[in-house]
């Protein structure tokens, strides 16, 4: 076991406003992502769990019933195959845990974020 420090994880530029570094183990991703303020996450679902937890900014999250705002110091956990789409609402920090890992960004089949 070791210890990992974030400015060790390389970073992808996935678009212009949104950067992204990814932990992948067996069973789980961990990423943390930087959303410049006017980035968009589009509709999109997946197998997946996931927990965000907004390090500081504010994500906009759209559903299929409604939509919040999730802040700084706030979690918000999504069922796997839940339709959603995100709007930073300024420069934002996130956190996201995914279970099981995002076999399609490991595969790079992520184009929905690359846009």
């Amino acid at each position: 076991m070791q210890a990992l420090a974030w400015d060790k994880i390389p970073t992808e530029k996935l678009n212009e406003r949104m950067n992204r570094q990814m932990i992948n183990g067996k069973n789980a991703t961990l990423a943390r992502f930087f959303l410049a303020r006017g980035a968009v996450v589009p509709h999109h679902a997946h197998t997946n769990e996931q927990y965000t937890t907004v390090l500081s900014g504010a994500l906009q999250f759209k559903f299929d019933d409604g939509e919040l705002v999730v802040r700084a110091g706030e979690v918000l956990p999504i069922p796997a195959n839940v339709v959603h789409a995100a709007l930073a609402l300024e420069d934002t920090w996130v956190l996201d845990f995914f279970a099981p890992r995002r076999e399609d960004w490991i595969q790079k089949d992520d184009a929905y974020l690359r846009k």
